[in-house]
């Protein structure tokens, strides 16, 4: 069964766009739930409020709300491939970089949650009730099933079998740049690169052509300077080459003709 907002685009092709909001909103009444029973359970006199506006408004709390919401996708294993666009910038850096901090915090979670009930446990006449309870604990059980379900992310996101980043730049200085250091960072995470390609290449045929504008032989030779500067800092890295189509990348029709580019590795325009 497909999850929750899955539309077919044709055959064999599905598309999901994540409604950040409702994931948000849904994060907020679980941290909410999960902190109106620590609070409960730990018989501690203090209003849970404050705490859960100042968790929900951390810089990272939405980051952190789409991490478990693309993991939740994936661990369904529903389709054979996911292909999550996003955009190289610090967004994405710290939607990777969480699944490391979220792991170092659950565990801390579960050590700290496992000392205090402990410690209730050789405080209290009666064991056996608390034992119990403690099997029951909201708390720690939550933090124990999300820590397997990051344990279980972190297996297909360092899989090289499995998993591959894929990083899209332009014949231009800033978004090389950009790549560049987006390499390194992914590096530090120990996912798999697959590979740079190259967008928007303006075909060398048009330079070609009787009169040919200034304005065409100008950007034709600023573009060759970029895709030298592109190989010299991803050698081996660059996949493919897709030409700037005359019209935006929209429909099934134009991204057969990304497909086809793609396949080829646009080696026949440039």
């Amino acid at each position: 069964m497909w999850g929750k907002g899955v539309q077919k685009i044709t055959d064999n092709l599905y598309a999901i766009e994540f409604d950040i909001s409702k994931t948000v909103e849904k994060y907020k009444e679980d941290m909410k739930e999960k902190l109106l029973s620590f609070v409960k359970t730990a018989d501690i006199p203090v209003d849970p409020e404050p705490f859960l506006d100042i968790a929900t408004t951390n810089p990272a709390f939405e980051e952190a709300a789409m991490f478990d919401e693309m993991i939740s996708l994936i661990l369904r294993e529903e389709f054979d491939v996911y292909v999550f666009d996003t955009a190289p910038v610090a967004h994405t850096y710290r939607l990777l970089g969480l699944s490391k901090i979220y792991d170092l915090w659950l565990k801390r979670l579960v050590k700290s949650r496992e000392e205090a009930l402990s410690l209730r446990v050789k405080l209290s006449f009666r064991k056996e009730k608390v034992l119990e309870e403690i099997k029951k604990d909201p708390v720690l059980q939550s933090a124990l099933e999300t820590r397997k379900k990051t344990e279980e992310a972190k297996k297909v996101l360092t899989d090289s079998k499995k998993t591959a980043f894929f990083f899209v730049t332009l014949p231009l200085a800033l978004p090389i740049a950009v790549i560049e250091r987006f390499i390194t960072w992914v590096k530090a995470f120990d996912i798999p690169i697959g590979g740079v390609i190259v967008n928007g290449i303006l075909p060398k045929s048009l330079g070609k052509v009787e009169n040919p504008s200034p304005y065409v032989v100008n950007k034709l030779r600023e573009q060759e300077g970029y895709l030298e500067v592109i190989h010299k800092k991803f050698p081996g890295l660059v996949r493919a080459y897709v030409p700037l189509f005359e019209t935006e990348v929209i429909g099934i029709e134009m991204v057969d003709k990304v497909a086809e580019a793609l396949a080829e590795g646009g080696t026949n325009i440039i």
